[in-house]
Order: C-alpha cells, then sequence, then structure tokens
C-alpha cells in the first residue's frame, strides 16, 4: 500500500474493515442517536441519524470486547496510529485499549479512560509499533 493507507470507520453501512461481526461479541449494537437507547442522541457531529457502537444497557456490570482485525507489523516508515471518538455515560465503567501481539496470549492495555468527563464525545490517538502482526 503506497502512500497513506487510513481507513475511516465511521459504522454507516457496516462494521467497515476493522472489526468482523465474528469479533462483534453480544453486548455491543450499531444504531444511531434515534434509536430510543437513551444518550448519546447523535454522533461526535451532532448528528442524530448517523451510526456508532454502543453497549447494551442490559448488559448490566458485564463486559463485551470489540475486537479488530489482524494488523501488519509497524516499522520506521509505519507506525500504526489509530484516532477515535468515545463516549462514556455516567452508568458505565472503563473504556479500555488492548494489543495483543500474535506471540503473545495475554492482551496488554496500552489505553484507558474511566470518564471523569462524563456524557460528552472525546476524541484520543494511540500510537501502535511492533514488529510483529497485531489485533487491538
Amino acid at each position: 500500500n503506497s502512500g497513506s493507507s487510513c481507513e475511516k470507520c465511521d459504522f454507516e453501512t457496516d462494521l467497515c474493515e476493522a472489526f468482523h461481526e465474528l469479533n462483534l461479541q453480544p453486548g455491543w449494537i450499531r444504531r444511531n442517536g434515534q434509536s430510543g437507547v437513551g444518550p448519546p442522541y447523535s454522533d461526535h457531529n451532532g448528528n442524530d441519524s448517523a451510526y456508532f457502537l454502543s453497549l447494551s444497557s442490559k448488559m448490566g456490570a458485564s463486559s463485551a470486547t470489540l475486537r479488530t482485525n489482524v494488523f501488519l507489523p509497524t516499522d520506521d516508515e509505519h507506525i500504526c496510529q489509530i484516532t477515535f471518538h468515545y463516549w462514556i455515560s455516567q452508568r458505565s465503567g472503563t473504556l479500555i485499549v488492548g494489543l495483543q501481539k500474535h506471540s503473545e496470549d495475554t492482551i496488554t492495555n496500552i489505553w484507558q479512560d474511566s470518564g471523569e468527563l462524563q456524557n460528552q464525545w472525546k476524541a484520543d490517538t494511540i500510537m501502535i509499533n511492533t514488529t510483529e502482526k497485531y489485533e487491538v
């Protein structure tokens, strides 16, 4: 892939290239602000018909994972940068981003937010640099 290999995932039509349906654990739903589920009532741009992934309130206190497809190793020219928008409501716990390298059985937590600023959209960017294939 020459040049920028940026992919934008907005969940408008599906789960994008990044996620497989199989990687969507029970509890995650694809919805928009008009769905009647509760906040958020729009996406990070204020669009109430735009789609995002949401953790179902029926999940209660349990956790659910969202797993990407396999990414290829990075190098000096290709450091992986992932920017994402997220919303944490008053009821929820902690959003964690983990990295699983293919040589390891464990997932290493590389980012987390437990929502001091709740009920608003926030954005963050994480950088990943690894010499082997990995999932996030």
